[in-house]
Parts: structure tokens; sequence; C-alpha cells
């Protein structure tokens, strides 16, 4: 089949585009602008086009649009024009995981992380994650020899409905992207709750409250008391934590904080269905982390600079606990945090919690709001953030020595000591890597 994927450049549909590549179908695809993402796809053999335009459907079998395509498109207007068979990426996921022996991870935080420890423990299999796995360099692994997939899961659609999952791993159910279920709580669990119970197997983080009065059979995970934080510690310079979990032993993992302890064990008790506890102790040193959480992006003796893709609360929150045993470890004073808020309505939903999850930071720096094409709402953020002077600018500039705040053309400041961390799901990643 010839494929063609509009909105290839998001991560997501950027997954299925290289996986269906690998297994021998004919990829295209499409997207507004220039990414990096395109040029990586471009180096494995897919043909990418920018910008969008009708000229581009040719004779293709399928046409995959990403969620964030609208319904005027001119590639998807000119596809449904010339009769060609369009699904959207949740309707794809049947041909894309059919014949898989899927491990479905799920919930609000912590999925990509938790995928990509899974994929690390279990070193053979295929792997289609959200984010990109510094021990692979991607966001997907492929096997042609196994017929088990690890794959991200997306409850933002409901999409994880159609993955068919061996095992599913739930991390939290915290209400997230309620605009698609009507901002209906009942609407939303149900979906959880359908997710659940088409899986054969289920992992779940028990201390969640939504997971824990689920009547479902279930490896219950109660992180209180089943995981013991022995310490947190630097090798090599990179962040490290060991826990004992349950009676299985210690354990060794990448990243700081009791949540990596915590999406670690969730994928330890899940790849337990699959390999010996002394291969997943010795597999799990494969994981390095994944890039834009808690990405160490720039380091040198009095200055760190960190990427993070946290943009709700409770994943800053987080990874604030997790900065703050880093500067302690590496005796640095100050943690500046600049923050480039993601999607009005998430802003404003979440203000309260907002305002109080950068606590323990020295400065804030809060750039516009990435409005995922959004209407604009006004928000005080000057009023509502008070307490921290917030520093407000309208972009930064990475440069060989520290980073630049700008407004217009006018360098505003410059930073060049302490540990800084960018928070955000737009293009502040490309920001903080000078790539913009």
């Amino acid at each position: 089949m010839k494929i063609h994927f509009v909105g290839i450049g998001g991560i997501g549909l950027s997954g299925l585009a290289r996986f269906l590549h690998y297994e021998g179908y004919t990829i295209s695809g499409s997207d507004m602008s220039e990414a990096p993402i395109l040029k990586s796809l471009r180096r494995i053999g897919i043909e990418v086009y920018t910008p969008q335009k009708r000229e581009n459907i040719k004779d293709y079998d399928l046409v995959i649009y990403s969620a964030a395509v609208k319904s005027d498109n001119p590639e998807l207007k000119e596809a449904r024009r010339r009769g060609i068979k369009t699904l959207s990426r949740r309707e794809a996921l049947p041909i894309v995981l059919r014949g898989k022996k899927v491990y479905a991870v799920a919930g609000a935080h912590g999925k990509s992380t938790t995928s990509a420890i899974l994929a690390s423990i279990l070193k053979d299999s295929n792997a289609i994650i959200g984010a990109e796995s510094k021990e692979f360099a991607s966001n997907v692994r492929y096997n042609k020899n196994s017929d088990t997939l690890v794959f991200e899961a997306d409850e933002s659609d409901a999409s994880f409905l159609n993955t068919d999952p061996y095992l599913c791993i739930v991390t939290n159910a915290e209400p997230e992207h309620m605009e698609f279920y009507n901002y209906d709580l009942d609407l939303f669990y149900e979906a959880y709750r359908k997710f659940l119970q088409i899986s054969k197997i289920r992992v779940i983080n028990s201390d969640d409250p939504f997971l824990r009065g689920v009547d479902l059979e279930a490896v219950r995970l109660d992180p209180k008391s089943d995981i013991k934080i022995k310490s947190h510690f630097l090798k090599e310079d990179e962040p490290y934590i060991r826990f004992e979990l349950r009676d299985f032993g210690e354990f060794e993992v990448w990243g700081f904080g009791p949540h990596i302890a915590l999406d670690a064990s969730l994928a330890i008790l899940a790849a337990m269905n699959e390999i010996g506890l002394d291969e997943i102790k010795e597999n799990l040193k494969n994981y390095r982390g994944i890039k834009k959480r808690f990405d160490i992006v720039d380091r040198s003796e009095n200055f760190i600079l960190i990427d993070d893709y946290g943009h709700h609360p409770t994943e800053i929150e987080a990874t604030m606990r997790s900065l703050r045993e880093y500067a302690r470890l590496k005796g640095l004073k100050d943690i500046v945090v600049i923050w480039q808020p993601h999607k009005y309505s998430r802003t404003v939903e979440n203000l309260e919690r907002f305002v109080e999850c950068f606590s323990g930071s020295s400065k804030l720096v809060i750039l516009p709001v990435w409005s995922a094409g959004e209407e604009k709402i006004d928000i005080d953020f000057k009023k509502h953030f008070n307490r921290y002077s917030p520093v407000f600018a309208d972009r930064i500039k990475k440069d060989k020595d520290g980073v630049s705040l700008l407004v217009g053309q006018k360098t505003l400041d410059r930073i060049k000591n302490g540990l800084v961390v960018g928070f955000g799901a737009g293009d502040i990643t490309y920001q903080l890597r000078g790539e913009k």
C-alpha cells in the first residue's frame, strides 16, 4: 500500500509513519512547515512535503491525518475528492497494530517515560512511543523478528480504545483533554474503564483514586507501600535513582524523583510477563531517558540547561522536586524557570495550580502562550504570578555560554549561572537548543 500522512511532523503521527515504513509500506507525508523531525524522516527514505497543498496528493491507497488537521485542509479535501480512503490517526491504529502483542501504556502523566523504560527492559520488542528514546535515538524501534510491541496509548482522543492491548499499564487517570470528553467526567472515566476492560492483563497505579476503585483483576502497585526510595545519585554526571520494589530487591534507573521510581516499577511489573527478574534488572540499565523529559541539553561547571516537556501542574511539580535534588547534588543555588504556557484553555483551567507549582524557583520567566491553534484568552500573568516577580520575554536564544531573554530584538537579560529549566510542549524545545 501507498500511504500518505497529513501532519507527519507530529510526534504521534511520525511514529506510525516510521513503523509502517519499516513494515514495508510506501510512505509519504506532509506538514505545514519544516521541522527537525521531518529531516529525520527523510533520512530513512520517507518523502515529506512542505507546505501542505492539494498537489501533494497522488495515487495513494490511503491517507491518514492527525487530530490537528481540520476538515478544510487542502490535502484532505483533495484526497476525499478523488475518492481515496481517509482515516484519522485514531481510526488507523488497528492497521498499524494488527498482528502484534501490544503492551499499551496510558495515563495523563508519565506514559512516555514508562513506555520508554518498558521498551528498554523488553530490549527485543518493537516500540512506538510519544517521545524520542535516547537509547535508540528515535520514537520508534523496529524488530521484524518480534511480534511484541510497546505502544504509548493516547487518551486525549480516546484512541487508546483502538489498541487491542494484550497488557495495559495505566500510570494515572487525572482528568486532562476534557474538551474531547465534553467536560463530562463520567464520559472521561468510562473511556479509561473500557480501555482496562479490553486488555487481557492490567498493571495499574492504585494510588490514583479512580484506578483504586476499578473492580477488575489487575496487578496493583501501591507506591506508598511497594516502593522504597533508597537514594538519588549521579553516575557520570547523569541523574539516577535507586529504589526497592516489593520483595524483588533493588533497582537503579536513570532519572530523579519518586515519579521515576513509580514509572519504572509499573514497567518492571509488566515486563515480568515476558522475562525474568535478573534480565529485567540488567536491561533496565539500557534506559538513558527520553528527549524533552528532564533533558540535559547543556552543562558546564556553573551552568546547566534542562528541557522538560512538563505542561501540566502535576508534571511541573514532579520535575521541580527532581530539580531541587539535582541542584543540591550539583551544589547550585539558583533554579531559573522559563515557562511557555501550553494552550489558553489548559492555563485557565489550572491557573491556581500553575501559580503554586513553580515554588522553589529563584526566577520565573514567562513566554507567550503557545496557543496550539486555540483562540486567544486574556490572562493577567503579572497579577496572578506576582509572588515570583516574573520576567516576561518574547523568546529565548541559546548561545555557547548561556541563555538570552529577548523582547523583540532587544536582549532583556542573560542567564549564565545556575540550573535553568524550560517547561512547555510548544516550540520552547527548539529555542532551548538554539534551533529557532
